[in-house]
Formats: C-alpha cells, structure tokens, sequence
C-alpha cells in the first residue's frame, strides 16, 4: 500500500481526539487564568459609622454613608448599605450596615458597624416580682406558704 493510504485512513479519528481534548481542555477551569477582584456595594467603614448621631435626617446620613445601595419598596424608613468583594466565586470581605428612621429621624443603627457612641435601648424590665422583693424585710415575720 502507499505510504500516502495510511495517512488518510485514520484522519477522521485524528480530528475526533483533536476536537475531544480541546473540549475536555475548555471544561474545566484553566490554570493561571487572572480573575480580577470585583466591588459591589457601598464601603462603609468605622469612622463613616461613628459620625452617625440619632435624631440625625435622612439628608445628614446621606452626606455621611453616601446612596444606600437598597431602599426598601415596602419600608420606606430602612436603608441597607452592603458591601461584597469577591475574586470569582470566593467571598473576600462582606459587610452589612442597615439605619432605619421614624419620619425624618434616625432611630437605629444595625450591622456590622455600630457606632461607638450609639445609645443603645435600655433592656426591657421584667413586670415578674424579684426575688428580693418577695423576701420580707428582716425583723418582720415570713408570711406562711
């Protein structure tokens, strides 16, 4: 047979390996491929936190954090500043920060920069007597139980 007949003969097989390593390449993640880190969201940070005094307007914590990233439809009073810095798929740094008003004020401050000078509500007191209140003053005799 000439030498020429055996080079054609297996061609097709040729281009189908050509054409399987290829895509077995394509599919999966290719080395040294650069993935830039991307920013999304607001950066807040500590110091931005801190400026934060209640009783502040909607205008005053505007200038201070900047455009929330989510102004709620439903709840016109809360604004969510997020923020999320990723390199493909890995989450590098996330942040929450969410300030809500009544009317015109700012009442509340939740995430994960809460100011340092933020008063914070006072806890709730139990309406249950205290042990010490049920205990009798001493001198006078224990009622009978």
């Amino acid at each position: 047979m000439p030498p020429l007949y055996w080079k054609w003969k297996f061609y097709q097989m040729r281009i189908l390996l050509l054409l399987l390593a290829v895509a077995s390449l394509g599919a999966c993640g290719f080395p040294g491929v650069y993935k830039i880190n991307v920013e999304q969201g607001n950066i807040v940070t500590q110091e931005m936190a801190d400026q934060l005094k209640p009783g502040m307007t909607r205008r005053q914590v505007r200038f201070i954090l900047g455009t929330p990233l989510i102004e709620d439809t439903f709840n016109q009073n809360r604004w969510d500043y997020l923020y999320v810095k990723r390199n493909g798929m890995k989450v590098l740094d996330e942040s929450r920060l969410t300030v809500e008003f009544e009317g015109d004020a700012l009442v509340r401050v939740s995430g994960d920069f809460v100011p340092a000078n933020w008063d914070s509500p006072a806890p709730a007191q139990s309406t249950s007597p205290s042990r010490e209140a049920a205990e009798p003053a001493p001198g006078t005799p224990a009622p009978n139980r």
